[in-house]
């Protein structure tokens, strides 16, 4: 950049998929490198903690005042999600977002979502893109990276519940990490989202052999290898889909990028307990205060709430970057079950961010916006 004139590229939806958005692979890649960082500290995001997942504007029930937004409905908020991510990537941005269920009637995704892009050390803008795709990708990759490690080799049936977006980029990533898959397993709530999402199957995964849509969380999780939780919740663990140890198949991996509930001593005493990012559980911890579990819907914070109840240790949780580095194991044997939980974390939507965005400008992509020649007011 040429200061102080300070111009930054817009992209659009086209723009982002022109520029590799939709890489499976690639992101894979990238997000383990990300895990790395994050194992080795080299990030920062938001509060006190550097930590924090985001700030979240809710709304109330009710309100004197007619034109505020109400919480009316299924996960009715905005969100904030700054963080600086170091190792090849060295970039500040932030993601932003709204969602609100009754989005879809108007024909609209539940959440609507950018990245800003920005120089980490003068704050100036780079790049601002649409995330809907950057954010579902990254969701689904970070899984990826889990199942690279931590699934065995050979493994033939996955599980998919909740056959949307997360759904489909979950299973993008079982594809891309575990090569021998043949069977789907698919459980969702309505007939037109299972159509959509086996045509998408037919479409992209021809490899499968066999798809199942299945009526019971029993029946998605019998005889599976590697099942992925990406269905939509709310605040209350009974409405979870709940697993019974005896369904869970010896050396299978559940991966929680939504809620699921497991019944206590079955998770503290049998499975391994492995997270994308242990500090992020122990900010939720701070910032959801004891039963965790429940307030915010991710198997992580049950796995803190063990720790509080005295149920295992913090020890008996492993971090995947220990196990990426090597500090660590991993799976220990073919009959190890492992539970796997995702947070999601806002470093993963600059990094991707950042690679599509050099994509783009190599490629010549987007619209270049002017700031300021000259700022007015210095």
């Amino acid at each position: 950049m040429s200061y102080p004139a300070i111009d930054f590229l817009f992209l659009n939806e086209e723009d982002m998929i022109k520029a590799g958005v939709k890489d499976m692979a690639g992101c894979i890649d990238a997000m383990e490198e990300v895990v790395k960082c994050l194992n080795k500290g080299d990030y920062v995001m938001g509060g006190e903690n550097h930590n924090s997942h985001g700030c979240q504007v809710s709304f109330p029930k009710t309100s004197p005042f007619p034109n505020m937004p109400k919480d009316e409905g299924d996960d009715r908020r905005f969100m904030a999600m700054p963080a600086y991510i170091g190792g090849p990537f060295d970039l500040m941005g932030m993601k932003w977002y709204g969602s609100n269920m009754a989005n879809k009637m108007l024909g609209l995704p539940r959440s609507i979502l950018m990245v800003m892009l920005n120089d980490k050390d003068t704050g100036a803008p780079l790049c601002l893109m649409s995330a809907n795709l950057l954010s579902a990708m990254r969701t689904g990759a970070i899984p990826g990276v889990g199942t690279k490690y931590l699934v065995n080799k050979g493994a033939k049936v996955c599980g998919i519940c909740g056959p949307g977006v997360m759904g489909k980029t979950s299973l993008a990533a079982f594809v891309a990490t575990c090569p021998d898959l043949e069977v789907l397993k698919v459980k969702g709530r309505g007939k037109a989202s299972l159509d959509k999402f086996i045509a998408h199957v037919k479409e992209k995964y021809p490899q499968f052999k066999e798809i199942k849509v299945v009526d019971t969380v029993e029946e998605l999780v019998r005889d599976t290898d590697v099942i992925s939780f990406a269905n939509t919740s709310g605040t209350d663990p009974s409405t979870y889909p709940y697993v019974k140890g005896e369904w869970i198949k010896k050396g299978a991996v559940l991966v929680g990028v939504s809620a699921f509930d497991i019944d206590d001593d079955f998770l503290s005493e049998k499975c391994k307990l492995v997270v994308d990012n242990m500090q992020l559980y122990e900010a939720w911890a701070e910032e959801f205060p004891y039963p965790s579990f429940g307030a915010n819907n991710i198997i992580g914070s049950k796995f803190t709430d063990l720790i509080h109840d005295g149920k295992i240790k913090k020890e008996d949780i492993y971090d995947l970057g220990d196990i990426i580095h090597g500090d660590r194991p991993g799976r220990e044997t073919e009959d190890q079950i492992i539970v796997y939980s995702v947070g999601g974390m806002p470093v993963e939507d600059v990094a991707w961010g950042k690679i599509c965005y050099e994509k783009a400008k190599e490629l010549g992509l987007g619209v270049n916006l002017h700031l300021w020649d000259q700022p007015d007011l210095y």
